[in-house]
């Protein structure tokens, strides 16, 4: 799958090494991405609803194929760091609820801009159909007194 170059190795041994001196615990080492791709699906199948897990597997799956060919060391250390955090996450619940880094958003590109669009309609669109599978159809708007 991605080639861990020993130049790339050291660039993710940078990134991650921590400058706290040992004061407060560091990141994890970044993992290997067939590793990763692999805790991902893990993740996504224990904690994550039916529905979601659905929509997450098959985006995980379209992000890293579609990164398999990535040759900037970079690159590949910003996109495997982020999906790790993203694991992290998921594994200690505490994605629920949480809003995207303004930081982060700024610095996406005008393509991220649309798959992020791309993901939120997705997601509307799922949560619409289970709507209409719960039985109301989605057309009472009427509160129960």
């Amino acid at each position: 799958m991605y080639a861990l170059t020993p130049t790339l190795r050291r660039s993710a041994a940078a990134l991650t090494h921590s400058k706290n001196h040992g004061m407060t615990p560091g990141p994890l080492a970044l993992l290997p991405p067939i590793y990763l791709y692999r805790r991902l699906l893990r993740a996504h199948r224990k904690y994550l609803p039916r529905e979601m897990r659905l929509l997450g597997d098959e985006y995980v799956k379209a992000e890293f194929r579609a990164h398999r060919s990535v040759d900037n060391p970079a690159h590949l250390i910003g996109f495997l760091t982020e999906w790790q955090l993203y694991a992290q996450k998921i594994e200690g619940n505490s994605w629920v609820g949480e809003k995207l880094d303004k930081g982060k958003v700024e610095k996406m590109s005008d393509e991220q801009i649309g798959q992020l669009y791309e993901l939120m309609q997705a997601i509307q669109k799922r949560g619409t159909e289970g709507d209409l599978e719960d039985g109301d159809g989605g057309e009472s708007g009427q509160k129960s007194q």
